[in-house]
C-alpha cells in the first residue's frame, strides 16, 4: 500500500492498482490475487477447497464437543488446549478411509480403532488421564479398587455431525462400587461418547478423559 499525490483524484481500479482514500489520503495498491470465483470453481484449487472444507468440519466438530465438557475443561489451566484439541480432531479424521479427500469426518475416524485409541488417550492439560483408573467394556465402567476417587461424573454425549449439535446428559455418581453401567440416555442411531471425571474425597479432580 502506498500514498499519492495528484491534482487528479482517481477512485477505483486501474489496470492490477486499486484507488481509494483512506484516513484523508490518498492511497494505491495492488489488487489482491484471491479470486473467489476462481477458488470456488478452478482445478487448480481443488486441494485447497478440500483442505479448507475438512479444516472448518475439524474446527467445528472440536468445538461443539469441547463445549460440552467446557466446565471441566477450565480446571486444566492449560491455555493451549484448544489448539491441542484442534490437532487432535484433525488427526482422527485423517484415519477416515470410506469418505473422498475434502468430505472426510472425525465421526467416521472414531469409528475406527485407532481414532478411538487417539480420543481415549488425549490428556487434558496437567491431569491425567483416567484411562489409567478405569477399563470400559461396551456399556459397562470398571474403575480400579486402588483408584483415587470417591465420585464419578458420567457426562453422555450424542453427536449431530451433519447439523454441529450435540445432546449430552451429565450424571453424578458417589463410588461405593467399582463397577458401573452406562445409562442408555439416547438412541444409539446416533454417535455417542462417555466423558468421565474422577474426583478423590476432597472434591478435586483427580483424573478424566473420553473412554
Amino acid at each position: 500500500m502506498a500514498t499519492y499525490e495528484s491534482l487528479i483524484k482517481i477512485k477505483g481500479a486501474v489496470g492490477d492498482l486499486v484507488f481509494y482514500t483512506l484516513n484523508g489520503k490518498n492511497v494505491v495498491r495492488k489488487k489482491s490475487g484471491f479470486n473467489k470465483t476462481a477458488f470456488k470453481k478452478d482445478p487448480s484449487y481443488e486441494k485447497v477447497r478440500q483442505n479448507s472444507s475438512e479444516f472448518g468440519h475439524c474446527s467445528k466438530m472440536g468445538k461443539i464437543i469441547r463445549k460440552s465438557i467446557d466446565l471441566y475443561l477450565k480446571e486444566t489451566g492449560d491455555t493451549l488446549l484448544y489448539q491441542k484439541f484442534a490437532k487432535l480432531m484433525t488427526e482422527i479424521k485423517d484415519l477416515d478411509v470410506i469418505s473422498e479427500k475434502g468430505k472426510r469426518t472425525v465421526e467416521n475416524g472414531l469409528k475406527t480403532e485407532e481414532g478411538k485409541k487417539l480420543l481415549t488417550t488425549f490428556q487434558f492439560g496437567e491431569i491425567k488421564n483416567v484411562a489409567l483408573e478405569v477399563q470400559r467394556q461396551d456399556y459397562t465402567l470398571r474403575i480400579k479398587e486402588n483408584a483415587e476417587a470417591g465420585k464419578a461424573i458420567i457426562i453422555t454425549i450424542k453427536l449431530n455431525s451433519e447439523n454441529y449439535t450435540v445432546e449430552k446428559t451429565e450424571e453424578d455418581l458417589i463410588l461405593g462400587q467399582h463397577q458401573i453401567a452406562f445409562k442408555k440416555y439416547f438412541s444409539q442411531d446416533g454417535f455417542i461418547l462417555y466423558f468421565i471425571i474422577l474426583k478423590n474425597e476432597n472434591g478435586e479432580i483427580s483424573r478424566m478423559g473420553f473412554v
